[in-house]
């Protein structure tokens, strides 16, 4: 039975012919009219070197005309859904329409009553299990936790969870987000655990702990939110992260110091992020615009641009819609042919275990 990364990356022919018009299609001049005279968009969350947002925001506003008000670059998926919740009643600069969040914050936020439905014209290129059957949210780009290594001071890479407990790495290993809080930080310690071949989700997330518990006790966990200053500055010479987080500050850094971005060799951890609608957009047409954009082929290939593998991959890949020099700039392929994409009850049960033992089982206070 062929797992999930496969599904993602692969299509039938059929599909494919099916879906190529698809893919072609243009939102129609109703809504852009409809769009365009509500004049503007509120976003929330979306940093400008996050997965390309920058540019992409740019190719919106100068394809359509429509200005978007930009909240809080640097808010959790949590903060999205509480901006939400705070702003039902609000249509001013304060209420988003749109939301980018984590996997799980999809389901939640349907069931809350937080997001509206809306197929774009993409609908069928996107991978069932990637979204939702009615179009409250849909996955829009994802990535796989990997090591980023300042080779100035890490001169021989960790090429495996395991390798993180060498003597070599005394003081160098840092994760991007606190454990007990941050997804990335959570799911960078449920990889560590399917990497000591634990499959069931309780059993990984505590496994995951234990391998941290043997980095911090040989001196090498740094306890502090790792970042590209960190990285820059040698205080985190190696930091867990997504990878096209690592392939931004690589770019970001240019040259100094050099970066390298390794995926390990098991335990391979892919994280899908998925856009939706407010139920209580103030903008709501430009708000379905916005989804267009980002789901058309341009958009997607902004995600890539900017390192993540949009959800649309596998259709634009068969299409020969990719330039190559996009492909080239991201690890070898084969990295991520190992890549598992956890069910959101095998997330919640990881997330458990880990959030709630950190403490206990390393004892480092991430800060």
């Amino acid at each position: 039975m062929p797992n999930k990364i496969q599904r993602l990356l692969s299509l039938t022919t059929a599909m494919v012919v099916a879906s190529s018009a698809i893919a072609a299609a243009e939102p129609s001049a109703e809504l852009i009219e409809a769009a365009k005279k509500e004049g503007s968009l509120t976003t929330i969350a979306l940093p400008h070197s996050w997965c390309g947002y920058g540019d992409i925001i740019a190719g919106f506003k100068a394809k359509y005309g429509i200005e978007i008000n930009e909240l809080n670059p640097d808010a959790s998926s949590g903060d999205e859904i509480e901006a939400i919740k705070a702003n039902k009643g609000n249509k001013g600069p304060q209420a988003p329409d749109v939301i980018d969040v984590g996997l799980s914050f999809g389901p939640s936020s349907k069931a809350e009553g937080l997001i509206q439905p809306y197929k774009v014209s993409t609908w069928d290129t996107i991978p069932d299990d990637a979204k939702d059957a009615e179009g409250y949210w849909y996955g829009d780009y994802y990535g796989v936790l990997a090591f980023i290594a300042n080779t100035d001071i890490v001169k021989d890479l960790p090429k495996d969870w395991k390798d993180l407990t060498k003597p070599e790495y005394a003081n160098a290993v840092a994760l991007a987000g606190d454990p007990r809080g941050s997804n990335q930080a959570v799911q960078a310690v449920y990889a560590a655990g399917l990497a000591a071949g634990e499959t069931d989700p309780t059993k990984a997330g505590e496994a995951g702990l234990n391998l941290f518990a043997e980095i911090n006790k040989a001196g090498n966990f740094v306890p502090v939110i790792g970042k590209s200053a960190s990285l820059a500055q040698g205080s985190t010479p190696i930091v867990i992260a997504w990878d096209y987080n690592g392939l931004s500050w690589r770019d970001t850094l240019n040259g100094n110091p050099p970066l390298e971005v390794v995926v390990p060799e098991n335990g391979v951890v892919a994280g899908v992020y998925v856009q939706a609608i407010s139920a209580y957009a103030p903008h709501p047409n430009a708000a379905k615009l916005w989804m267009e954009y980002i789901y058309s082929d341009e958009g997607q290939l902004g995600f890539l641009k900017g390192y993540c593998h949009p959800i649309r991959f596998n259709d634009l890949a068969k299409n020969n819609k990719i330039p190559k020099e996009m492909l080239d700039a991201l690890p070898p392929a084969a990295s991520y042919e190992k890549a598992k994409f956890p069910t959101l009850e095998e997330q919640d049960k990881g997330k458990t275990a880990i959030t709630t033992k950190w403490d206990s089982v390393v004892g480092a206070n991430v800060q």
